[in-house]
Formats: structure tokens, C-alpha cells, sequence
């Protein structure tokens, strides 16, 4: 197959950018003649440096001539960097390919061609092939066969257009909308990183959403119980994450002082304290939504319903109270406005992953200013956590956390719950009394869990107890602060001596609370295994002397 090749190649010779036109004859054998080259150093053009170069090649066959221009630039420049004379009339065909083509022999090559074109005019039309029989060869009319190669060209223009353009566009089309979803992706991506870090708090919740991750708050999602509220286990399909969802047996009146006062709560960050995620107010019901928690409540570990669990060890046991001390200092002394919980006790103390410990529940909690007074309240709590003066006034206060405190700490050395009855069946053993009564007797660390087998240290087990006694002293005025608490416990102080008899108090006869009303949920609790849980409502005050006396 015979034929004539036109190309027009760029170069690098010998460091030298370099314009060549060769021709090319097409036969058995290639024939390459160089018609004409041009040194594109002298124009200020250097392929190797990268920038985009515009290429123009015209050739006007009325004068057999052929320009290339280039230039660094978009304007075409006045003078070309090759003027050939050259009659291309062979090369001219009815039908033929335009094209460009390239090769790097092996080598890297880093140049592209970003866009190109090409156009023809000033060709008379070919003669029709078809004449009628009675027309001459001089009559034939040319004027409406111009128009019609006219329109002819136009479409074959647009059609080219449509074939090298449409993709062209689609394909820029894609490359703005993939970058504009990757900057408007890391926007996003950075401002909820932002929010994380600085600003994380609750959110509120759709009622329906959490009824479906709780499976409709189906009995088999429960995972705790008590006279406030049931908390259920709910997961999120679409986030792959496990809340825990309180829901409250009693609906609030007062909806916008709690919510007011629980946004204060939220605010709240420690790494001892279970986070609040959110809240739900729709059909009558208060809906609290925390952080899961897998390994569930201190209680729970503390009192396995099964004998063949493990008992939880000593290093655990430490790290628990040091925990507990630590955020009880924060929320003391450390934020803003001070925060009485009210109710600290080993169901409310949850455990993580690693089983450090997270307080939780703040249902009962208080926020008040530095060194302000307490406000008298109805009693709320947990018997067997109730410091002896807030049975009396009604003020909730630091030193009645403290004692709630003290009497977790001796949970968590001993393994014995606040009331314990005796194995006969006919008395009930308060613990604080019960380590008072070994402490009194030089015996202290026989108080320790038998479930331990003695796996131990020795003085540490002595402070934990001692700590625990301090802390739960009928006395509020001999209790020590939870900051000296956390010292004491990193071995930073030392424990205050305690007397060998513990304190007797005598109450007035102006208790808010009676007796009666204190144990009035007992009904629904088995004997002493677990305890009443005395709420803010309705109380009926009974005068009459109480007293706390030593166990002999």
C-alpha cells in the first residue's frame, strides 16, 4: 500500500529543541526526508520546561505554502518558526485522516495534548458525478452546490464537535463535580472534627429512632433497673454504636427547669463520668441517652447472680475508688459551678471496657455556686448511702457525697452490701458498723472479701478500709475532703486516726423523713439483698429520736 505521510515532529536533540517536517512515503520500505527544521531555542521555547506551548500549522494552497507557529502563549504569534514552500495537492485527498500521533522510543515522557483542532476553507466544491442528459458541461449552475457543500460541511463540523467535545465536557464535567465532593467531604470532615474536640454534646433524639433501636423497648434489651427508671441496651444499625437509653417511670412537670438544668450536667468532662448523648421529651415520657457501658454496673460485679463468676481483683478494686475519688473532686471543687450528685452508689457506678469506673445517673443532682449554702430538699437516696444529718435536715451537701463515697469504698474492699442480714435470718448488719466493730478490735483487714483468697496487698487494703471509715464517720465535720481522699489513696497522705468506738449521734425530733416512709419500697425488694430508694416527693414527717450507737 502506497502513499505520502506529512508530519510535523518536536524534538530534543542533543539539548536542543528541535521542529522537524519530514516527509514520509509510504512503500515496502519507509522513506523519511527532512524537509525543513527549525531551532525552537532561538524562539525561547524549551520543550523540557513544562509549559503548555500552542501550536498553529497553516498551509494556503493557492500559495503551496506552509506555516508553524508556536508560541508559550494563547495569541498567535506575527512570525512563524518554519515558512515552508511546499505543494501538498498529492496529500489532498477526497477523503483522508487528520490526525497527531506520538512516541517516546521507550523513554518517560511527561508532555500531553490538552486539547486540539482542525479546519479547512477555501475549497471549491468537486463537479456532481451525475449531470442530466440535456444540461452541457458550461451550463452547469455551481452557485447551489457551494450551499449545499456549504451546509454539508457545517454538519460534519458539528458532528466532529460532538464527537471530540461531548466527552471532552463530560469528562470535565466529572473532574469539577469529584473535586468539588472531595473539598465539600473534607469540609465536613473537618468541622466534625472540630465539633468533636471542642464542642461534643447531647443531641436530642427522635422517639421513634430509639424505639427501634431498642426493639421497641422490648424486655430482652433491659439491662437495669430501679425505682427512677428502667435503662434498655440500644443499638444503631446505621452508626454501628451501642447506647444505653433511661427510660423514666414518672413524667416531669417542671420539663424545661430539668432540661435547663440537665444542659448544665451535659456540659460536664471527665474521664470518670458516663457522657450524656442526648435526651427524648415526646409522648409523655423522658428519655435519657448515655454511653454504653459493657461490663454494666459495679453491683452487678460486686454481686454476681452466679457463685461460679470471678470475683473482680484487687488491682481493679483499688482502681475503682481511686477513680470514683478522682471525679467526685471534679465535680466538688473543679467545675465551674459545683455539683452534688446525691446519690452515689454501686449501681450507679458503671464500668467500661477496661473496667474503670464511670459515675452516672445524675437524676438527683444539684448544681450550686462555690460556697454557697445548701437549699433544705426533701431526702432522695439510696438507705445505706444517706449520711446521718442529711436523714435530719434535708441539705444535700459535699460531705453527704463523701459519706455515699465511704460506704461504696468499704462495698468494694469487703464485698458486702450497705445492709446485710445475718445468716440467721433475725438481724440486720450495717456495714459501716460491722468494719467499725473489727477496726475497734485491731482487725480491720478481716473485713476484706473472702472472695479475694487473700490475693491482696496487705496496706493497701488497711487504707482502702481506713479511707472508707473516715469517709462514712456519723460526723460530718471529721469526714475528709474528696481531694484529701485522692491523696491519701495515691500515697500522698496519710490517713486520719480514727477513735476505736464509733461516734454515737442522736437526732432531734424534727426528722423530715420517718423511718416508715424511708422502707416503704422495701415490699418489692427481698429482705436486705438489695435496698429502698427514697425519692423527692410527698413525705409525712414523724417526730421521733434516732440514734446511732457502737456495735459492742
Amino acid at each position: 500500500m502506497g502513499g505520502h505521510l506529512l508530519e510535523a515532529e518536536f524534538f530534543v536533540h542533543e539539548g536542543v529543541p528541535v521542529f522537524c517536517l519530514p516527509l514520509v512515503t509510504l512503500s515496502a520500505v519507509w522513506l523519511v526526508i527532512s524537509i525543513e527544521t527549525a531551532d525552537l531555542s532561538t524562539e525561547g521555547i524549551k520543550l523540557k520546561r513544562g509549559n503548555s506551548i500552542n501550536v498553529c500549522i497553516e498551509y494556503k494552497n493557492g500559495e503551496k505554502n506552509l506555516k508553524v507557529f508556536m508560541n508559550e502563549s494563547i495569541i498567535k504569534p506575527k512570525a512563524p518558526v518554519l515558512d515552508v514552500d511546499i505543494d501538498l495537492s498529492d496529500f489532498l485527498k477526497e477523503s483522508m485522516y487528520v490526525g497527531f500521533s506520538g512516541s517516546t522510543n521507550g523513554s518517560t515522557e511527561l508532555h500531553l495534548v490538552e486539547s486540539w483542532s482542525f479546519q479547512t476553507s477555501g475549497f471549491l466544491p468537486l463537479r456532481p458525478k451525475r449531470r442530466p442528459h440535456n444540461v452541457s458541461d458550461s451550463s452547469v449552475v455551481v452557485a447551489p452546490q457551494i450551499q449545499l457543500s456549504t451546509a454539508r460541511n457545517l454538519k460534519t463540523k458539528f458532528r466532529l464537535g460532538l464527537v471530540i467535545g461531548g466527552p471532552t465536557f463530560c469528562c470535565a464535567l466529572a473532574v469539577i463535580f469529584g473535586w468539588i465532593s472531595i473539598e465539600k467531604y473534607k469540609r465536613i470532615k473537618k468541622k466534625r472534627s472540630f465539633k468533636t474536640e471542642i464542642v461534643t454534646g447531647p443531641r436530642q433524639f427522635n422517639y421513634k429512632e430509639l424505639k427501634a433501636a431498642t426493639r421497641g423497648f422490648h424486655s430482652s434489651r433491659i439491662v437495669g433497673s430501679g425505682a427512677s427508671g428502667t435503662v434498655y441496651k440500644a443499638f444503631f444499625i446505621s452508626t454501628d454504636t451501642a447506647y444505653a437509653v433511661k427510660r423514666s417511670k414518672h413524667t416531669y412537670g417542671g420539663k424545661t427547669e430539668f432540661l435547663a438544668e440537665l444542659s448544665i450536667i451535659a456540659c460536664l468532662r471527665h474521664k470518670n463520668l458516663v457522657h450524656l448523648q442526648g435526651w427524648c421529651v415526646e409522648k409523655g415520657e423522658l428519655l435519657l441517652v448515655y454511653e454504653f457501658m459493657p461490663n454494666g454496673s459495679l453491683d452487678k460485679v460486686l454481686y454476681p447472680e452466679s457463685q461460679s463468676c470471678h470475683s473482680l481483683p484487687w488491682p481493679l478494686r483499688y482502681n475503682i475508688a481511686v477513680g470514683l475519688a478522682s471525679v467526685l473532686t471534679y465535680l466538688h471543687q473543679e467545675c465551674e459551678q459545683q455539683v452534688v450528685h446525691r446519690d452515689i452508689k454501686a449501681s450507679n457506678i458503671m464500668l467500661d471496657g477496661n473496667f474503670n469506673p464511670r459515675l452516672g445517673d445524675f437524676g438527683l443532682a444539684r448544681v450550686m455556686a462555690h460556697g454557697r449554702s445548701p437549699v433544705s430538699t426533701l431526702t432522695a437516696g439510696t438507705m445505706g448511702y444517706l449520711a446521718p444529718e442529711y436523714l435530719q435536715s434535708g441539705k444535700a451537701t459535699v460531705e453527704t457525697d463523701v459519706f455515699s463515697y465511704g460506704v461504696v469504698v468499704l462495698e468494694v474492699a469487703c464485698g458486702r452490701r450497705p445492709i446485710k442480714m445475718e445468716a440467721e435470718g433475725q438481724k440486720m448488719v450495717n456495714l459501716v458498723d460491722w468494719v467499725w466493730g473489727l477496726y475497734s478490735v485491731g482487725k480491720i483487714t478481716e473485713a476484706a472479701d473472702k472472695r479475694l483468697n487473700g490475693e491482696f496487698d496487705e496496706e493497701g487494703m488497711k487504707r482502702l478500709l481506713l479511707v472508707g471509715l473516715n469517709c462514712a464517720n456519723p460526723d460530718c465535720v471529721e469526714r475528709p475532703s474528696i481531694r484529701r481522699v485522692l491523696q491519701i489513696l495515691n500515697n500522698e497522705a496519710d490517713p486520719a486516726l480514727l477513735p476505736r468506738a464509733k461516734p454515737t449521734l442522736i437526732f432531734p425530733d424534727n426528722l423530715p423523713v420517718s423511718i416508715e416512709d424511708i422502707v416503704s419500697d422495701a415490699e418489692e425488694i427481698e429482705m436486705a439483698q438489695e435496698f429502698c430508694e427514697v425519692e423527692e416527693g410527698d413525705l409525712t414527717a414523724q417526730p421521733q429520736n434516732t440514734e446511732f450507737k457502737t456495735a459492742p
